[in-house]
Protein backbone atom coordinates (compact mmCIF):
# COMPACT_ATOMS: atom_id res chain seq x y z
CA UNK A 1 0.00 0.00 0.00
CA UNK A 2 1.47 3.38 -1.15
CA UNK A 3 0.64 5.78 1.57
CA UNK A 4 2.51 8.77 -0.20
CA UNK A 5 5.17 9.94 -2.38
CA UNK A 6 8.70 11.92 -1.79
CA UNK A 7 11.09 13.69 -3.92
CA UNK A 8 14.44 14.42 -3.04
CA UNK A 9 15.64 17.44 -5.47
CA UNK A 10 19.91 18.33 -5.44
CA UNK A 11 20.22 21.36 -7.71
CA UNK A 12 24.02 21.81 -8.51
CA UNK A 13 25.88 25.15 -9.80
CA UNK A 14 23.29 27.54 -8.76
CA UNK A 15 23.86 31.14 -9.35
CA UNK A 16 24.88 31.78 -5.43
CA UNK A 17 23.45 35.14 -5.10
CA UNK A 18 20.43 33.87 -5.95
CA UNK A 19 20.78 31.22 -2.96
CA UNK A 20 21.35 33.54 -0.25
CA UNK A 21 18.32 35.41 -1.80
CA UNK A 22 15.01 34.31 0.70
CA UNK A 23 12.45 35.82 -1.97
CA UNK A 24 14.11 34.03 -4.42
CA UNK A 25 13.85 30.78 -2.74
CA UNK A 26 10.34 31.51 -1.28
CA UNK A 27 9.36 32.21 -5.07
CA UNK A 28 10.40 28.55 -5.94
CA UNK A 29 8.59 26.82 -3.07
CA UNK A 30 5.45 28.91 -4.47
CA UNK A 31 5.80 28.15 -7.64
CA UNK A 32 5.95 24.32 -6.54
CA UNK A 33 2.48 24.82 -4.35
CA UNK A 34 0.65 26.34 -7.20
CA UNK A 35 1.96 24.46 -10.16
CA UNK A 36 1.27 21.17 -8.17
CA UNK A 37 -2.36 22.21 -6.71
CA UNK A 38 -0.52 21.98 -3.11
CA UNK A 39 -2.41 24.08 -0.27
CA UNK A 40 -0.22 26.00 2.34
CA UNK A 41 -1.01 25.60 6.08
CA UNK A 42 1.76 27.96 7.34
CA UNK A 43 5.90 28.02 6.58
CA UNK A 44 9.11 29.31 8.58
CA UNK A 45 11.80 30.62 6.83
CA UNK A 46 15.68 31.20 8.56
CA UNK A 47 18.34 33.04 6.37
CA UNK A 48 21.35 32.41 7.56
CA UNK A 49 23.98 35.84 8.14
CA UNK A 50 25.77 37.29 6.21
CA UNK A 51 26.99 34.92 2.70
CA UNK A 52 24.78 31.89 4.28
CA UNK A 53 21.76 30.61 2.92
CA UNK A 54 18.04 30.32 3.14
CA UNK A 55 16.09 27.16 5.33
CA UNK A 56 12.47 27.17 4.42
CA UNK A 57 9.84 24.50 5.28
CA UNK A 58 6.29 24.66 4.42
CA UNK A 59 3.46 22.58 5.98
CA UNK A 60 1.04 21.34 3.54
CA UNK A 61 -2.17 19.88 4.08
CA UNK A 62 -0.70 16.71 2.05
CA UNK A 63 2.41 17.06 4.20
CA UNK A 64 5.45 19.00 3.52
CA UNK A 65 7.81 20.93 1.31
CA UNK A 66 11.22 22.12 2.62
CA UNK A 67 14.17 23.75 1.31
CA UNK A 68 17.99 24.23 2.27
CA UNK A 69 20.18 26.27 0.29
CA UNK A 70 24.22 26.64 0.22
CA UNK A 71 25.80 28.92 -1.74
CA UNK A 72 29.02 28.25 -0.66
CA UNK A 73 28.68 24.77 -2.43
CA UNK A 74 26.35 26.58 -5.25
CA UNK A 75 23.94 23.53 -3.78
CA UNK A 76 20.08 23.71 -3.09
CA UNK A 77 18.32 20.62 -2.11
CA UNK A 78 14.50 20.36 -1.74
CA UNK A 79 12.12 17.32 -0.41
CA UNK A 80 8.56 17.21 -1.05
CA UNK A 81 6.46 14.84 0.61
CA UNK A 82 2.73 14.09 -0.63
CA UNK A 83 0.07 11.87 0.91
CA UNK A 84 -1.66 11.80 -2.52
CA UNK A 85 -0.68 11.16 -5.99
CA UNK A 86 0.72 13.98 -7.77
CA UNK A 87 1.54 15.16 -11.14
CA UNK A 88 5.37 15.67 -11.51
CA UNK A 89 7.04 18.40 -11.62
CA UNK A 90 9.45 20.27 -13.92
CA UNK A 91 12.45 20.23 -11.14
CA UNK A 92 15.11 20.73 -13.96
CA UNK A 93 13.60 22.84 -16.07
CA UNK A 94 12.46 25.30 -13.16
CA UNK A 95 15.42 25.16 -10.85
CA UNK A 96 17.72 25.90 -13.99
CA UNK A 97 15.33 29.00 -14.46
CA UNK A 98 14.94 29.95 -11.48
CA UNK A 99 18.29 29.11 -9.46
CA UNK A 100 20.83 28.93 -12.07
CA UNK A 101 21.29 25.23 -11.64
CA UNK A 102 23.58 23.39 -13.78
CA UNK A 103 22.66 20.41 -12.67
CA UNK A 104 19.35 18.65 -11.34
CA UNK A 105 18.56 15.37 -9.77
CA UNK A 106 15.42 14.21 -8.46
CA UNK A 107 15.05 10.68 -6.20
CA UNK A 108 11.75 9.98 -6.31
CA UNK A 109 10.34 7.30 -3.41
CA UNK A 110 6.61 5.56 -3.21
CA UNK A 111 6.36 5.21 0.85
CA UNK A 112 4.90 2.72 2.57
CA UNK A 113 5.59 0.36 -0.01
CA UNK A 114 7.75 -2.37 2.07
CA UNK A 115 9.90 -4.92 -0.11
CA UNK A 116 10.18 -7.62 2.18
CA UNK A 117 14.50 -8.26 1.54
CA UNK A 118 14.46 -4.97 2.92
CA UNK A 119 13.30 -6.64 5.93
CA UNK A 120 15.97 -7.01 8.96
CA UNK A 121 15.41 -10.14 11.59
CA UNK A 122 18.07 -7.84 13.59
CA UNK A 123 16.14 -6.66 16.69
CA UNK A 124 18.39 -3.37 17.24
CA UNK A 125 16.09 -2.17 14.10
CA UNK A 126 12.40 -3.28 14.96
CA UNK A 127 9.96 -1.73 16.87
CA UNK A 128 7.51 -2.85 19.41
CA UNK A 129 5.50 -4.48 16.83
CA UNK A 130 8.21 -6.79 15.53
CA UNK A 131 7.83 -4.63 11.99
CA UNK A 132 10.75 -2.19 10.69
Amino acid sequence: MIVGTEWLIEATGCDADILRDENAVRNVLLNVIEDLGLRSIGSVWHKFEGEGGVTGLVALTESHLACHTYPEYNTATFNLYCCRTRPEWNWDGELKSALGAEMVSVTKIERGEIDPRSVTTDPQFQTAGGQQ
